[in-house]
């Protein structure tokens, strides 16, 4: 199995496929380097396309200790793939919590970066700053504990069956089935220190605003329409990200990518057609609503 090992010595599980500029794809909390199995089918044959499981997910290493996991060491993991493959930049590709890693890496290393594709972003973040994201990092907490407790099959199940997850299963049972499956055998130390380490403690978007605004490499996001918790978090960011196009699929929930295959890849190969033709620019100054 390939492996790349990270700056800070963990142990990456990694695949590649394809030839052409590099894809990197980041995978979600339920997910892991499978996730993205409609994508690689399609964009190998154009692109060399590099997908990987996070730390904590097998068969990537799994430490005990939850201070290896955290939102910083999530986008260093996407350079530290991209470093260790020899690549000078990339297409950056990311899901949910890849798509918050997705969005450091472009705040921290757009240099490195051909594209942002950031979907289904938004779980934490709040427009109060005064509340930060505290509901979800107790409801983080209260899922790690969960899992700890109780075992991943049983959340997992619980977890694979919400609010933005049925319109996958309604749409496409047999596809949602095996994501089910492959999330239920997912570690539970790993999912439960990336719940601890990443998600309870990420960053709220709205607190990085002026960090945000400074993003001038082509970006994409994209939102299902039944995703209510990342809506308002795909506008903001498109308000935010000059460089930004805004896509919102109808009667869709967060598991885009695997939901939806076929207009997300397409939404992706036009945005990546525009970049090579040099037609993706900044927003037109006339486009721009002026407030107080």
């Amino acid at each position: 199995m390939p492996y790349i090992k990270t700056s800070d010595n963990v142990e990456i599980f990694y695949q590649k496929s394809g030839k052409g500029k590099p894809i990197i794809f980041v995978h979600e909390f339920a997910g892991d380097h499978r996730s993205w199995e409609p994508q690689i089918n399609f964009f190998s044959r154009y692109y060399n396309c590099i997908t990987y499981s996070a730390r904590g997910y097998p068969p990537s290493q799994v430490p005990e200790s939850i201070e290896k996991y955290s939102q910083e060491r999530a986008w260093r993991d996407i350079l530290d793939v991209i470093d260790k493959l020899n690549i000078e930049k990339a297409h950056i590709i990311g899901l949910s919590m890849g798509g918050f890693a997705t969005l450091h890496f472009g705040i921290n290393c757009p240099n490195r970066a051909l594209s942002l594709t950031i979907a289904g972003c938004g779980y934490g973040a709040k427009a109060d700053i005064k509340n930060k994201n505290e509901g979800f990092a107790e409801e983080s907490e209260k899922n790690a504990k969960d899992i700890l407790d109780n075992g991943i099959e049983k959340f997992g199940n619980d977890y694979g069956l919400g609010s933005s997850r049925v319109q996958f299963q309604n749409k496409d049972y047999n596809s949602w089935k095996i994501f089910n499956e492959r999330l239920i055998n997912h570690s539970q130390v790993g999912s439960a220190n990336t719940l601890l380490g990443v998600q309870s403690k990420r960053p709220n978007l709205y607190e990085l605003k002026e960090k945000i605004k400074k993003i001038k490499v082509p970006t994409l996001i994209i939102n299902g329409d039944e995703d209510d918790m990342c809506l308002e978090v795909g506008i903001y960011l498109k308000r935010n990200i000059s460089s930004s196009g805004l896509v919102v699929v109808p009667k869709t929930g967060h598991t885009i990518n695997l939901e939806e295959p076929a207009l997300f890849n397409q939404y992706i190969s036009n945005f990546f057609q525009a970049i090579e033709n040099n037609s993706w620019g900044p927003r037109d100054n006339r486009a721009k609503i002026i407030t107080n």
